[in-house]
């Protein structure tokens, strides 16, 4: 039998690579003869760079480069280089940057963080000669509108006096002018793709300030007059760029740099779906007879293009049954969610509360892992010599979705 095994991440405890070798190891247990076939996922946020990697031909690299983090300290951010077909991609993870996990950073007020670190490590890969890259939008601390990453990138940011103010949202309060003079020339001949799941408009009641920026630190009598200094900064940067993108979907992902890779000419895409293509989905699920994903969390909000849905998708095209294996399952999304999996389940098998189960991940996952495998197993389709697997389309050979 061959089994997929294309999870995300399950944040604050496993990197989608340790989740894969967890169901890995606990399929082996019942099913040592299965051929386990290993895409780690992500959809455009934390975890991006490691799956892309895990799953990358030979030759991929991880680097590091030192740059500005969103607090003003030093960070060494890591990026992923890759070879294809003559070119070379570049993989960026703006939370390697300016990632909300970065407790110094987050000492900083959200009013003083900045994404200048983030055109520093683009500067630093153009310099190297790359011109294509796949940045991940997700897990900022930000919310300067990326006018750090403009910025770091040439931009001019100068108030009525023609004095440089600073890249964050206090800063922007005094913006009245950018100079384009000294951008930098190669980003014309670049081709960026900025992967989130995020809509969001760059300002307004579902924008970048309202939805996401109190989680960032943003206080409840802020989020107006930050919103309005950068409903400002696009007006102007509108002039000055010639695009007008702040309603754009995505603009207000990562606290607007969404918008201003946008200005840049970066086209937006589900993280997902870039993933999936990256890390040879389609590939594996090709010859495959089930596959097995999950997350940290699955909800409704999993149907809206998370990499577990993206995975299900996929594999329905190649007829093959995906299970679904989070640390939590919302029961009331499960009508939802089984439409689309052959099973839902989560790890903990009785009172556990979150801190244990976070920890005791791996052995969880090992242990569901094995448990379904014996399931698939004692399943008539497994064994008929009809069907040989349970490969076969939902419905078929008797073979039925798990409750």
């Amino acid at each position: 039998m061959r089994i997929v095994l294309a999870p995300d991440s399950f944040k604050g405890s496993l990197s989608a690579p340790q989740v894969c070798t967890a169901l890995a190891r606990g399929l082996r247990q019942v099913m040592p003869d299965a051929e386990i076939v290993v895409r780690p996922m992500a959809d455009g946020g934390e975890g991006t760079l490691d799956a892309v990697l895990a799953a990358a031909p030979a030759g991929a690299r991880r680097e590091t480069a030192r740059v500005t983090g969103a607090g003003g300290e030093p960070v060494d951010a890591a990026y992923g280089v890759l070879a294809h077909d003559g070119t070379t991609t570049a993989i960026i993870e703006a939370a390697q940057v300016v990632g909300i996990t970065d407790q110094a950073a987050m000492r900083v007020s959200v009013r003083a963080r900045s994404t200048q670190g983030l055109g520093e490590l683009l500067r630093h890969l153009l310099d190297r000669g790359i011109r294509r890259f796949v940045v991940g939008l997700g897990g900022s601390s930000t919310n300067d509108g990326g006018s750090g990453l403009l910025a770091a990138l040439g931009a001019e940011l100068v108030d009525g006096r023609g004095k440089r103010i600073a890249p964050t949202p206090d800063g922007l309060a005094a913006l009245a002018r950018i100079a384009m003079r000294d951008v930098d020339a190669r980003l014309a001949h670049c081709d960026i793709r900025i992967l989130s799941d995020v809509n969001n408009p760059l300002t307004g009641t579902l924008g970048a300030t309202a939805i996401f920026g109190p989680q960032k630190g943003v206080q409840p009598d802020e989020v107006a007059a930050i919103d309005a200094t950068l409903a400002a900064f696009a007006r102007i940067a509108r002039d000055a760029f010639g695009r007008d993108v702040a309603d754009r979907p995505g603009a207000g992902a990562a606290g607007g740099l969404g918008f201003a890779f946008q200005l840049l000419g970066a086209t937006m895409q589900s993280g997902a779906e870039v993933v999936a293509e990256q890390v040879g989905l389609d590939a594996a699920l090709a010859d495959a007879q089930w596959a097995l994903t999950g997350e940290g969390r699955s909800d409704r909000q999993t149907l809206l293009a998370k990499a577990p849905y993206v995975v299900a998708r996929h594999a329905a095209k190649h007829g093959v049954p995906v299970t679904l294996v989070s640390g939590a399952v919302d029961h009331g999304a499960l009508d939802a969610l089984g439409a689309h999996f052959a099973g839902c389940f989560g790890l903990a098998d009785g009172p556990m509360d979150l801190a244990a189960c976070i920890a005791n991940a791996a052995a969880l996952l090992e242990a569901r892992a094995a448990n379904l495998a014996r399931l698939v197993l004692a399943h008539p389709a497994v064994r008929s010599p009809r069907s040989g697997s349970i490969g076969a389309a939902p419905g078929e050979h008797g073979w039925q979705p798990v409750e």
